[in-house]
């Protein structure tokens, strides 16, 4: 009977992730319809070409991947029982993801400090939106990787833990193939 429980149980964890993560993907649709929409309207501020710095976006695009890749690591640590080394690969998760959201928070700043803030213009205004809800949902992450590391090391590498930790990795690769998109959609086709 409470092995059945916990089937049921984390049938309900995973069917409730897929719609958060479905609900999210309506989200991002929203926000990438919004800046197609206004990515033209400049008001003569800066246009998507004189803001984007396609090396620095490069950057955050592989310590982002990284991230992702020591978080599957992560999960086969897991998988295998090893404790230590699932710890140690999702404290480097962490870090790349803090870097990631550091160096983002970097590239806003001196957006706004060169004149090009999200109130200027349409356009700014949608790229700040879409970016910025991206780096918000990895600042999110990151909170829910720290409380998922302290559940572990205090309570051990149960199965329960391993189903946080898969849950966890459903969101942080989600959010890699969102970055993507935007790295395409945002950086690569501004530059046309």
């Amino acid at each position: 009977m409470h092995n059945s429980n916990a089937n049921l149980s984390e049938t309900k964890a995973g069917f409730g992730m897929w719609i958060y993560i479905m609900s999210d993907c309506v989200l991002f649709a929203a926000l990438f319809a919004t800046y197609a929409v206004l990515n033209g309207q400049t008001f003569g501020n800066a246009t998507p070409k004189e803001i984007v710095d396609l090396p620095y976006a490069l950057l955050e695009t592989l310590v982002l991947l990284t991230s992702s890749f020591t978080c599957g690591l992560a999960l086969i640590a897991s998988q295998k029982n090893k404790k230590d080394w699932m710890l140690g690969l999702l404290f480097a998760t962490f870090l790349l993801g803090a870097t990631f959201v550091g160096l983002e928070a970097h590239e806003f700043s001196k957006l706004i400090s060169e004149g090009h803030g999200p109130q200027q213009s349409a356009f700014l205004s949608s790229f700040f939106a879409l970016v910025g809800t991206h780096g918000l949902h990895v600042s999110i992450g990151l909170l829910w990787l720290l409380i998922l590391m302290i559940y572990v090391a205090i309570k051990g590498l149960s199965e329960r833990g391993k189903e946080k930790l898969f849950l966890f990795s459903l969101f942080w690769h989600f959010l890699d193939i969102v970055w993507i998109c935007i790295f395409t959609f945002v950086y690569l086709f501004g530059l046309l």
